[in-house]
């Protein structure tokens, strides 16, 4: 059987973290009191000490682009592009020799 994955919004995060921080409950009580994985509580207290209020915003299916994925920090110049694609391609023709049992000087 499945578990279901339960989302919460940033305020009934803020208001646990809030219960942790500033009632001085500790992480099993405020689980235990709330039916919330202790671990999930934790990692919301990390994200709210080190983000504040934007750490516990969903992050999930937030892609940025159009190109899904991380984006390339530094793009490549078109000369750099280029010389890549040149080593690749002397790498490629030295790939398909070796499995065809050819050897290049």
């Amino acid at each position: 059987m499945k578990r279901l994955q339960h989302t919460h919004s940033a305020e009934s995060k803020y208001k646990v973290v809030q219960m942790y921080l500033e009632c001085g409950l500790g992480y099993k009580r405020v689980a235990k009191e709330l039916n919330i994985p202790e671990a999930s509580i934790r990692r919301w207290v990390k994200y709210y000490e080190n983000e504040s209020m934007a750490g516990l915003e969903e992050k999930r299916g937030n892609s940025k682009g159009l190109n899904k994925g991380r984006l390339r920090k530094d793009p490549l110049s078109p000369e750099e592009e280029l010389i890549r694609l040149r080593v690749e391609n002397e790498y490629l023709k030295k790939l398909w020799a070796l499995q065809r049992g050819e050897r290049k000087p």
